[in-house]
């Protein structure tokens, strides 16, 4: 057993072990002997003598007497557009194009559907005369309860009941005359 313990199923190295250095020890000597036939004098004369020359950095002057400026990073020199995909609409730009245009597809259809649900109805013309006759018998029995009203009217709960005979009255007035005012009538479905 050397140096490791098992916890848990893994081997747990010691503390003591150092890890392995990039540097050499100071206590290692390094092999002596060993020389080159390679004459580097001349091996950097031919590289200097048939290697390229150094491109100098292109640079552009603001003025006479201005500042240097690097021109690659000036936006002077046409970079992106010679691209391959200059001008190209990138493809997660158009996929989240295509997933707009189809939410809000679904959105109108839904809204569509919710007013289909909604829609107006038209009443036919036997349902129209027949609220209209409803009507007007529910008028002639208010006014026949109207009209048996005594004729002084002293106490509060009487006239309350007048006011309410009235009411219902003018309302049922107003919605007889709507009605025949109107040829067509449409009705909400709820």
């Amino acid at each position: 057993f050397s140096g490791e313990r098992i916890v848990g199923g893994k081997k747990e190295q010691d503390s003591k072990k150092l890890p392995a250095l990039s540097v050499p020890r100071r206590t290692d000597h390094p092999v002596m002997g060993i020389q080159s036939k390679k004459n580097f004098i001349n091996a950097n004369a031919v590289a200097a003598i048939t290697g390229l020359p150094k491109k100098p950095q292109p640079i552009y002057v603001d003025r006479r007497q201005g500042d240097k400026y690097l021109l690659e990073t000036s936006g002077l020199v046409p970079k992106y557009i010679k691209k391959k995909d200059y001008g190209v609409t990138p493809k997660y730009v158009t996929r989240r194009n295509e997933e707009m245009k189809r939410a809000q597809k679904e959105q109108e259809a839904s809204i569509l559907e919710h007013l289909k649900n909604r829609a107006m109805k038209q009443l036919s013309d036997e349902e129209r005369n027949s609220l209209l006759q409803g009507l007007k018998k529910n008028w002639e029995e208010v006014y026949r309860e109207f009209q048996g009203l005594s004729v002084e009217i002293d106490t509060i709960p009487k006239k309350i009941h007048k006011e309410k005979l009235e009411l219902q009255m003018k309302q049922l007035e107003h919605d007889i005359e709507v009605i025949e005012k109107h040829k067509v009538i449409y009705i909400a479905n709820e």
